[in-house]
């Protein structure tokens, strides 16, 4: 990203007020979620799904291209009483915190290449939550882009060394159409 994409999101959550509910897909997922070890979230905006992991019992590392949403994110955990660790990162430029991670959320960012990091980034038996709305979210809403959208049958093919434990790919309560999947790295897998 460049550094007008930086500045484009820091304006975007200098206008908006900062959630503070985490996604209704990760706390669907609570039940299969672990609660100790580390964590890492992908472009997690201004952290409340990073919160929630922490609030959970996870060291979690928030990464984020936006100064802006990474300061409302340290806002967030303080009011919280938890801890985060936050980083400013171009996940298209720069090298990614390194693991091993129980669980690596990236949910509302696509970058393709992403998907061949995760893998290494995983323990084993470490667990993948992803969501991204498909080219049919274009059918009601005009953001995001295209550019920025998953093909229609598109996110299983992308699970690159990953077990998929659900996938759902459809019209959501909120009224977009996203693909989401849970996955895990295999426990026998030996990577590095």
């Amino acid at each position: 990203m460049s550094q007008e994409d930086r500045q484009r999101w820091n304006d975007r959550y200098q206008q908006a007020s900062a959630p503070r509910e985490p996604s209704d897909f990760l706390r669907s997922l609570a039940d299969r979620l672990p609660r100790e070890g580390r964590a890492l979230d992908l472009a997690g905006g201004p952290g409340q799904d990073a919160c929630w992991l922490a609030r959970r019992g996870l060291d979690v590392t928030l990464v984020d291209i936006s100064d802006v949403a990474l300061a409302q994110a340290e806002v967030l955990a303080r009011d919280a009483g938890v801890s985060l660790t936050c980083l400013r990162l171009d996940l298209e430029a720069g090298a990614l915190p390194p693991g091993p991670f129980d669980l690596v959320v990236c949910l509302n960012y696509l970058w393709r290449p992403l998907f061949a990091a995760v893998p290494r980034l995983l323990a084993p038996g470490g667990l993948f939550v992803f969501a991204q709305p498909t080219r049919s979210n274009l059918q009601r809403h005009p953001h995001p882009s295209a550019r920025f959208l998953l093909d229609d049958g598109e996110l299983p093919t992308l699970l690159q060394d990953l077990q998929s434990l659900s996938f759902t790919e459809g019209w959501t309560d909120a009224g977009r159409h996203e693909a989401r999947v849970l996955a895990r790295r295999s426990v026998n897998d030996s990577q590095g």
